[in-house]
């Protein structure tokens, strides 16, 4: 089996590394990472003996998670948009995939579930350990306009299988952004290395995930959106800062306001304007949780534009469930 355990020996530069027998520290450490959920202990009196480890790789949360003891693990929260990429190291998983069918991961498996589209249930064995990606829902959509020229729906969303395995090019792909990863200086992960390997990890995830799901890119029987519109979406990625309007972002791809929005509302199902209030939002939050102590909510915020603390911090919290001095307080602490 490739090497996928970056954090077995040394590891690299990693956001957090903890260990826990204190459900609610657990839970508030789970909650941040990947998103709000329920974990059951699958027994009477079990205590958990948790490790829990992160780093980036691009946009790209990366974790390698255990829990000491045997555990069920549901009721994900869609409202979080994130869906899970989840590997096993070492023991087994078992995914329920309907109500009669579940898949077992064994050690080199990978399971993948879009948790913002569909329920889904996991159950780990005593001895489990799980390297995990978080990938935001948004950015799998993205990419998925920008290499198949459409968003393939909930045909692709809702499916929730088994990719990957011993040998296959999935694995080998992982374990090379690991070692990646695990030789990048400081935070490097986050910069242009780690998003070129967020490209070929969410590529790839997606070309698997496609064929398992019956889904071919090449033959969609739906209309393949227009270059404008990928090239509007990465324009958005990279600008959102600025607070691009729609007539700035039509021009800067060449059409008119009325057809971005409408190949907007028909390609992506949202407005140029959602789109880069969902971007902005995303990249705050990123910031709150990443930025240096000393940096506070109104100085981040600022700096993206918001001026009004108050309507911010409404935006913010019907998008993500929390206030961003919640957020803030889960990010680096001093000392």
């Amino acid at each position: 089996m490739v090497a996928l355990d970056p954090f077995a020996v040394g590891g690299p530069p990693v956001a957090e590394r903890r260990t826990s027998d204190d459900w609610d520290q657990i839970r508030h450490w789970s909650d941040r990472v990947y998103m709000p959920y329920v974990v059951r202990p699958l027994g009477v009196g079990l205590a958990p003996r948790s490790s829990m480890y992160s780093t980036k790789i691009g946009d790209i949360t990366v974790t390698r998670f255990s829990y000491g003891i045997p555990v069920s693990v549901g009721d994900f929260s869609p409202d979080a948009g994130n869906a899970l990429v989840l590997t096993t190291i070492r023991g087994n998983a078992r995914h329920h995939v309907d109500c009669d069918a579940t898949a077992d991961t064994p050690a080199g498996d990978t399971f993948v579930a879009d948790c913002s589209r569909i329920d889904y249930l996991v159950e780990f064995s005593p001895d489990h350990v799980q390297l995990n990606l978080t990938i935001p829902h948004r950015m799998l959509a993205d990419t998925a306009v920008r290499w198949w020229g459409f968003d393939p729906g909930d045909v692709l969303w809702q499916r929730k299988c088994v990719i990957g395995g011993g040998g296959s090019g999935w694995q080998a792909l992982l374990g090379y952004a690991m070692r990646t990863t695990g030789e990048l200086p400081g935070h490097a992960a986050d910069g242009r290395i780690g998003l070129n390997l967020q490209e070929l990890l969410v590529g790839h995830l997606l070309t698997e995930w496609a064929a398992r799901a019956g889904v071919d890119p090449d033959r969609t029987t739906g209309p393949a959106a227009p270059g404008y519109v990928r090239h509007a979406v990465q324009y958005i990625r990279e600008c959102a800062r600025e607070l691009p309007t729609a007539s700035d972002i039509a021009d800067a791809v060449g059409v008119s306001v009325r057809t971005l929005s409408g190949s907007f509302r028909k390609y992506l199902d949202t407005t140029p304007a959602e789109y880069v209030r969902e971007q902005r939002l995303r990249s705050i939050r990123e910031e709150l949780l990443t930025a240096p102590p000393g940096e506070t909510v109104a100085s981040i915020a600022g700096a993206w534009g918001y001026v009004n603390l108050g309507l911010f911090a409404a935006s913010y919290r019907r998008r993500f469930g929390e206030n961003p001095s919640q957020t803030r307080a889960s990010g680096p602490v001093s000392g």
